[in-house]
């Protein structure tokens, strides 16, 4: 079987590209709403979306892509950011002036950059697009801060490993696909089917205790609410989304209830997807 077609945002050596291997072939793009835009028009099967980082928290942008556009979410998966310095051949920390790389992959490093001030750390538009301008440009002068891999597909140097300040730099990513188009059979690896999670974006009248009461459709019926967000809405100033994960899947009849019994007084509901977790 022809592995599908998985859009993801960056350069290869990307972390979004290492999602995007456990679920088919990856298929960079520039930006996460090229990407989103890649599935629904069936330039690709899915794509692999991060959407919650250990240190950085919720990936904002694609909460709101996820609403925008009619996306399912099929599985998840977890990658362990461990950030490299890389360098050309003959390049050192020592003889470094600059260090490239993604703003929040910097502020990952910031120990190590604070302890560096003859290297000016200089913001990029992607993790492994540094390491690609670097290799490009020749000159040993100037590192990068990407994964191994990135290393690996760009000739570089690994001078320095685990350069992150905190050891556990985990990145959530989701697998989409068009809402009409909900069939795993296709992806690289199956998700997991003994715990599955289901996330859901919603919102509610202004009215005092409404959130209480949302929540409590789920806490009387025993469901385990693992994640709960607001976001601002879009349509009108000082309204919010809420945007809320929680275990088991939306056809269960627990769950289905709870959700029923939400729609009676909430404005507005979505579920975004039931669906398992992809390990490495």
């Amino acid at each position: 079987m022809t592995n599908c077609l998985i859009a993801y945002q960056g350069e290869p050596g990307a972390y979004s590209e290492i999602a995007a291997l456990r679920f088919g072939e990856p298929v960079p793009f520039e930006s996460f709403e090229e990407a989103f835009r890649a599935v629904m028009e069936g330039k690709a099967d899915y794509a692999a979306i991060p959407i919650e980082n250990s240190l950085g928290g919720s990936i904002h942008q694609n909460y709101d892509l996820l609403l925008r556009h009619p996306a399912i979410i099929l599985a998840e998966t977890f990658v362990k950011v461990e950030h490299c310095l890389l360098g050309l051949p003959g390049a050192s920390v020592e003889t470094a002036t600059r260090v490239l790389s993604h703003p929040q992959a910097l502020a990952q490093c910031h120990n190590f950059i604070t302890s560096h001030p003859t290297i000016r750390a200089e913001a990029s538009y992607d993790t492994a697009g540094s390491a690609k301008m670097i290799a490009e440009n020749g000159d040993p002068s100037v590192l990068a801060i990407a994964s191994k891999r990135a290393g690996e597909l760009y000739g570089l140097n690994i001078l320095r490993e685990n350069l992150a300040d905190e050891e556990w730099n985990i990145t959530r990513f989701f697998c989409i696909a068009r809402e009409e188009n909900p069939d795993i059979s296709h992806l690289r690896n199956t998700p997991e089917t003994i715990t599955r999670k289901t996330s859901i974006v919603f919102s509610l009248p202004n009215e005092q205790g409404s959130l209480y009461k949302a929540l409590a459709t789920l806490a009387l019926r025993g469901i385990d609410l693992t994640k709960i967000e607001s976001r601002p809405s879009r349509k009108k100033a000082f309204e919010y989304l809420f945007y809320a994960d929680f275990i088991g899947d939306s056809q269960t009849p627990t769950i289905h209830n709870a959700l029923e019994h939400l729609r009676e007084f909430a404005l507005m509901l979505k579920v975004l997807g039931s669906y398992g977790v992809v390990n490495p």
